[in-house]
């Protein structure tokens, strides 16, 4: 369970910033053919393309966001996986069935 319980501490601060919510969000809604560069992802967010990389190279260190190279250009789209992944960590995380692991801490909340 603690294993657990960092990796999504871990992905939670990823996505705490608004612009990297942002910047998910609007990936989840591209396919293959339609993936965005950095310079087309700094348009439609309305922040800098140096600002953007390095929101995905956060992104990346979760394996939230993959590149794919076309030409000159790297284009970028939600890993399908990692979002699988994800999903099922955080179900973990928000569950309110079961019995809490006996090594964790109990705290009422007011």
């Amino acid at each position: 369970m603690n294993k657990d319980t960092e990796e999504q501490a871990a992905f939670f601060k990823v996505l705490a910033d608004p612009t990297r919510l942002k910047l998910v969000k609007l990936l989840c809604w591209q396919r293959k053919p339609n993936a965005l560069c950095v310079n087309a992802l700094a348009c439609r967010l309305g922040i800098t393309q140096s600002a953007v990389s390095q929101h995905l190279r956060v992104l990346k260190t979760v394996g939230l966001v993959r590149g794919e190279r076309r030409g000159y250009r790297v284009h970028y789209l939600i890993n399908q996986d990692a979002i699988k992944h994800w999903r099922v960590l955080m179900s973990s995380a928000l569950t309110t069935e079961g019995e809490p692991d006996k090594n964790s801490e109990s705290h009422e909340v007011r």
